[in-house]
């Protein structure tokens, strides 16, 4: 049975459906209507805001671990991108009140008037418990009761997330060039920049730009699907690879653009489906997870450091250890561990300008303690430059 309804938009009943026939009765928050998505539960106790933003989470219907949600509001300022990507959004309880000196709205106002369908008042732990005993899980919610004698069928019906070409809903669809209003404090005016930097977005976060942008003088974003020759166009000092939602196994043609970028030693960085990509082109193998990492308190070590930080994280898809006796093994050296299940989250290639990681050191919600990645990768980019004109010089000489 559900809880007391707890928000004024909850008096319709709605059903929560898993593709296991599982069923859990609640109440309607956002829209009245039917979704359907992968299930995945997410850890973070704020943040929903960019949570629901973030394109990542497209075809995915999100659960929120924390028992309450929504008694901050939104607001202007935390989307990281124009709109919301999550198929819906399931709370034990929804916030009847909104108080923050920053907020605009209520969350179930948003909701209904971006017209995502969730559902409040169901035992948001016991079905996270089934998730991770049983692993990712096809799911539907409806207000309409008259669907649910065959809503399981229809579920099961229903495409899985690996077989959908998510990417190509959520990238631009042209080429733009980011200018931030405020430039951020990830690199100081005084340091030397790059002069250019061009992103392929698969779905990018706002706030990847935003730390992205004091790095470089210009930096140009572009489709996740643009070209080779396109990319080298530009004459980048460096190329980024963003996270975006979906398997990375089923963008062959943008794993043979990384491949033709690394044979080209252009300098490289990529985050999370970036990561994946980035280690597919190196010959790495990747898998789809039983349940994912979705939320902002992962411990993952940097091995080269020997530090541990709090991460942001949200994937469904991780990358593979090398066999031991492979070139692969002495070619790439892992740089981050998750602690938590020993995944791999960082690699770096040791002869290739290339390394990405699989957590979100951008936040957005969550912890800035890996932050100093971007500075990494400036650092990085300028070394290699260096090296390059060293290198020429060198060759005049010879001559």
């Amino acid at each position: 049975m559900p809880t007391q309804s707890s928000s004024l938009q909850s008096a319709k009943p709605a059903w929560l459906v898993l593709e296991g026939g599982h069923t859990y009765q609640g109440f309607s928050i956002g829209c009245e209507g039917t979704t359907y998505g992968e299930l995945v539960f997410n850890t973070a106790m704020t943040g929903y805001q960019e949570i629901l933003t973030d394109p990542s989470y497209k075809g995915q219907v999100v659960l929120m671990t924390y028992p309450e949600i929504g008694n901050y509001g939104v607001n202007t300022e935390d989307f990281e991108s124009s709109q919301l990507h999550a198929s819906g959004f399931i709370v034990r309880r929804l916030s009847p009140s909104t108080s923050s000196c920053r907020a605009g709205g209520s969350l179930a106002t948003w909701l209904k008037q971006s017209g995502i369908v969730g559902i409040e008042g169901v035992d948001t732990r016991a079905i996270t418990r089934l998730v991770r005993a049983e692993g990712a899980l096809k799911c539907g919610i409806t207000t309409d009761a008259n669907l649910l004698p065959s809503f399981v069928e229809t579920i099961n019906a229903q495409p899985s997330l690996d077989d959908q070409p998510l990417v190509e809903t959520v990238t631009t669809t042209h080429r733009y060039r980011y200018q931030a209003e405020t430039a951020g404090a990830i690199a100081s005016n005084e340091k030397p920049k790059l002069k250019k930097l061009v992103a392929l977005d698969f779905g990018m976060k706002t706030n990847i730009l935003r730390c992205l942008a004091p790095l470089v003088e210009e930096l140009i974003v572009v489709s996740a699907f643009t070209s080779f020759e396109a990319i080298m166009a530009e004459n980048p000092d460096a190329v980024f690879l963003s996270n975006g939602p979906g398997d990375p196994r089923s963008l062959p043609s943008v794993i043979t653009t990384v491949q033709q970028l690394l044979a080209k030693n252009v300098p490289t960085f990529g985050i999370c489906l970036g990561h994946q990509l980035l280690a597919l082109a190196m010959g790495l193998p990747v898998e789809k997870m039983p349940f994912g990492h979705h939320g902002g308190n992962h411990p993952v070590k940097d091995v080269e450091l020997n530090t541990i930080t709090i991460t942001s994280q949200n994937h469904g898809y991780c990358v593979q250890y090398p066999d031991e006796a492979s070139l692969l093994s002495q070619e790439i050296t892992i740089t981050h561990i998750n602690l938590n299940d020993q995944t791999i989250e960082g690699i770096r290639h040791n002869r290739l300008p290339a390394f990405s990681v699989q957590f979100h050191p951008e936040a957005a919600p969550g912890p800035h303690d890996s932050v100093y990645l971007f500075d990494r990768f400036l650092q990085h980019c300028q070394q290699v430059n260096a090296n390059s004109k060293k290198a020429e010089a060198s060759s005049l000489v010879g001559c």
